[in-house]
């Protein structure tokens, strides 16, 4: 009896012991995925992601925003850009008969400075990536004897091209090639709504002369902060992007 009895107590614990392992067990396949997982390569949304996340904090903590706000924009009104007389005398000259406040000279200051949302594409081939980069200040223009004559609000597109390269170690990494305004990405309006005819005509010249002279000062200002932040990006991050620019793999999306 006891012999019988030991052996169907032995009986239930092994089989108990079987049910538990095999509970606790999982799939081969399973298995080797949650290995795999932490390993991954990131999802090219990730990557994108990252990217453009890292450009965006490397920018602003480079000083993005006082580069924007200190533009020496009065400067080049006074010079006029290095025409004769300078573009301020002249706009004074048309409009100090109808408002003598501007036989002063007009004070311009620029002020919330933002880097709005990048933007992000490949070139077909795979091998580059173009990164849109929208910069907004707003132009308070004022005189010292009146409160704000106008306030321009002004946005701007720098587009930077990245490339992958290989150097003679063989090491690949990410380098800024051409970086530019976008042309006619200028937008000039006026903020604060109807303005009478000499203050309108002082606007319109002044949207004028910053057409011709905006774009090439900001992009002399921003690009090299771009280059800079580029080469102090999350290695891992670049070598995971210029890896795949190198092959010309696709791993932004398209919207």
């Amino acid at each position: 009896m006891f012999q019988i009895g030991g052996l169907i107590v032995f009986c239930g614990l092994l089989a108990q012991t079987t049910t538990l392992l095999e509970a606790l067990s999982l799939p081969l396949e399973h298995t080797l995925f949650l290995e795999a997982t932490p390993g991954q390569d990131p999802s090219p949304t990730d990557l994108a992601g990252d990217l453009t996340n890292g450009l965006s904090s490397g920018l602003l903590s480079g000083g993005l925003l006082d580069i924007l706000e200190n533009l020496p924009l009065l400067n080049i009104l006074k010079t006029g850009g290095g025409t004769s007389g300078g573009l301020l005398g002249g706009l004074l000259g048309k409009v100090t008969s109808v408002v003598p406040l501007l036989d002063s000279i007009i004070e311009l200051k620029i002020t919330n400075p933002q880097l709005l949302e990048l933007g992000l594409v490949q070139s077909p081939d795979g091998h580059r990536l173009y990164v849109t980069i929208p910069l907004g200040i707003v132009l308070n223009v004022n005189t010292p004897l009146t409160s704000s004559l106008a306030k321009l609000a002004v946005k701007l597109n720098i587009t930077a091209e990245i490339l992958a390269v290989k150097n003679d170690q063989g090491k690949i990494h990410l380098i800024l090639g051409d970086c530019t305004h976008s042309p006619g990405s200028l937008q000039i309006s006026l903020l604060n709504g109807f303005a009478p005819l000499p203050v309108q005509s002082l606007v319109d010249s002044l949207s004028s002369f910053l057409n011709k002279v905006l774009p090439e000062l900001v992009q002399g200002e921003v690009c090299p902060l771009v280059n800079e932040v580029l080469s102090e990006l999350d290695v891992t991050l670049v070598h995971s992007i210029a890896e795949l620019l190198i092959h010309g793999l696709e791993f932004v999306i398209k919207v």
